[in-house]
């Protein structure tokens, strides 16, 4: 049996065993796409099929992406890695550590001990954190009437840190402060800067903060997982007049688009005869840069957006810029070194340079780190390697 036959089955039999509502997967080596498939549908209650080209909220996927910008702006000169970033934001500048409550329920706020720097802030090392893996962030948030991040307002920005910048790893909202400094230091609003340094050169037609007639017409519903384990669909959208553009998970697009993107990364930062990084950049990005700190672990808070995450059990990870890095071969068939990450809607993608290989896997389902989709996620890996190593 081939390759595409092996992965046909396997999405197949996902949506017959009431796993994914639909699933898109693609992926590719180092000459080009090498899969691409599609099955079951874009709403578990409507009658349209999911076809490769269906349009998914690829949420905090959008993070490599503005990782780029903002590693294409250092570059140009325009961005420093270690400068304090407050230079280019200066709501960062006052921005102070939450180190609990005190016996009246009131927050203990104290001065960082160091500036938070843009690295800190690729790494998830400068101390912001989401609510969804972090209890006192979503009280403190509670107390303070702050939006969450998904809304897109200002607001939801004014989270306090959680640790002093550099000393240790936590998922949050530090990739939408990138894309701010992104849009300071070239003068550019996020979208329209993805658009003519990343998205156009690419030819990602279908990727974009803001849904166009065409993509909503191809858009994958959202779907949360019952008690039971049965899939409803969901009313669910990123706001489409936003107030900020969140770097950190505002971008809709399709699995082949997504996959350019990767794909340039695999090819060390250019595409089809449009450079987007230069390759040391790409080697750059792909070290590990929060050292001694352990990543990629990420106990929930909030059951209903997300499971606990831990897509590498017993190994130890580290996060690159931008990337979850496994330092150990997958038992799955990523080698060591492989960059990857996902999206909180169960979007998923890797890219091992060392192979040679990038797959991408997407439903639109919550909470993350579904049980169901993790391990689909794992046998379409495992199924690409075998069947490009025969």
């Amino acid at each position: 049996m081939s390759v595409t036959e092996t992965i046909d089955n396997l999405l197949r039999s996902a949506v017959a065993a009431g796993d994914v509502p639909g699933v898109v997967a693609v992926a590719a080596d180092a000459k080009g796409p090498i899969y691409e498939g599609a099955a079951g549908r874009r709403d578990i209650s409507a009658a349209d099929p999911m076809t490769p080209d269906s349009v998914f909220w690829i949420a905090s996927m959008t993070k490599a992406i503005t990782s780029v910008a903002a590693m294409q702006l250092v570059e140009a000169g325009k961005l420093a890695l270690d400068t304090p970033i407050a230079d280019m934001l200066p709501e960062l500048a006052s921005r102070q550590v939450l180190e609990g409550f005190d016996a009246a329920g009131q927050p203990r706020l104290r001065p960082p001990k160091r500036p938070i720097t843009l690295r800190h802030l690729l790494t998830h090392t400068a101390g912001f954190g989401y609510d969804i893996w972090n209890a006192d962030l979503g009280r403190y948030m509670e107390q303070k009437g702050l939006p969450g991040i998904i809304s897109c307002q200002n607001a939801a920005l004014e989270t306090p840190l959680t640790f002093d910048p550099g000393e240790k790893w936590q998922y949050g909202i530090n990739i939408d402060f990138v894309g701010r400094a992104v849009e300071t230091a070239s003068g550019e609003s996020l979208d329209v800067y993805f658009r003519k340094h990343i998205f156009d050169p690419l030819g990602m037609n279908a990727t974009g903060f803001t849904l166009t007639p065409a993509q909503r017409a191809g858009l994958a519903r959202m779907h949360a997982r019952n008690p039971e384990g049965g899939l409803v669909p969901i009313d669910f959208e990123v706001p489409q007049q936003p107030e900020f553009f969140m770097g950190g998970g505002g971008l809709y697009g399709s699995g082949p688009d997504y996959l350019k993107f990767t794909r340039m990364l695999l090819n060390g930062g250019a595409l089809d005869g449009a450079r987007i990084l230069q390759p040391e950049t790409v080697t750059l990005m792909a070290q590990n840069h929060i050292g001694a700190i352990e990543a990629g672990v990420m106990p929930t808070a909030l059951p209903d957006s997300s499971n606990d995450v831990n897509f590498f059990p017993g190994m130890s990870q580290k996060w690159g810029l931008g990337f979850l890095i496994n330092t150990e071969d997958s038992p799955h068939g990523r080698k060591a070194g492989s960059l990857a990450w996902a999206g909180l809607g169960n979007t998923y993608f890797w890219i091992d340079r060392q192979s040679g290989i990038t797959g991408v896997i997407l439903t639109q389902i919550l909470p993350f780190a579904d049980h169901q989709v993790v391990p689909l996620y794992a046998a379409f890996e495992k199924a690409l390697y075998q069947g490009h190593a025969s």
